[in-house]
């Protein structure tokens, strides 16, 4: 079992990161969080925690480092810059692979809102990727990297959150892979009904295991 807090280098700077990686676990799950979000997102955790009872690995860190994380937060510059942070994904993924400990893994990424469209863009044009899911997701900003990505790619939105039901639909179009676009019942765009989030979980566990 590895639990435990990790400084990722990029680019002369480091990020943040919470890694989980069950006893048995054959595979990690990386999170892309969303806008305004960060590695302690509670959504993300509940999901995180729901994988790693399913014997799978996660590795939960911040797209951005803490200096970029104080502009943007005055400016928002960063948090829709999505070919960086899919950047930042990719380098991450690297450091996850160039570890003696941890490149026996096989990789999965999990994306919420703008942190889909990353892990879409990385899944593209990155490394080897066996699964992507992605969480009131906004795959439109990825929509030139879509017909490119192979791995096998879970879309889940909120019944009620029709505006991002349509971009999925448009960008379900796109994706020439193995494919699938889940519905929450009676869900808005962050999944705060009673069970939504849960069922956010059970889908992206069951994704995860059947492909990683």
């Amino acid at each position: 079992m590895i639990s435990k807090e990790v400084l990722i280098p990029i680019n002369g700077a480091s990020l943040g990161g919470n890694l989980e990686v069950p006893e048995n676990a054959k595979a990690i799950v990386v999170f892309a969080h969303g806008s305004g979000s960060s590695r302690f997102s509670a959504r993300n955790r509940h999901v995180a925690k729901v994988l790693n009872e399913k014997n799978l690995g996660t590795l939960l860190f911040d797209l951005l480092t803490a200096e970029e994380e104080t502009i943007d937060m005055r400016t928002t510059e960063y948090r829709f810059n999505i070919p960086l942070l899919a950047e930042r994904l990719v380098k991450v993924t690297d450091w996850i692979k160039k570890d003696p400990a941890l490149k026996k893994f096989k990789i999965g990424y999990f994306g919420a809102s703008t942190g889909a469209a990353a892990a879409l863009i990385a899944a593209a044009s990155g490394p080897e990727v066996y699964a992507v899911a992605s969480r009131g997701g906004r795959p439109d900003l990825a929509m030139e990297s879509l017909p490119k990505v192979k791995a096998p790619t879970l879309l889940i939105v909120g019944g009620r959150d029709y505006t991002v039901i349509k971009l999925n639909e448009e960008a379900f179009k796109k994706i020439k892979g193995e494919k699938r676009l889940e519905i929450v019942k009676g869900a808005t765009h962050l999944f705060e009904e009673p069970g939504a989030l849960e069922d956010v979980a059970r889908l992206t566990g069951e994704w995860f295991l059947k492909h990683l």
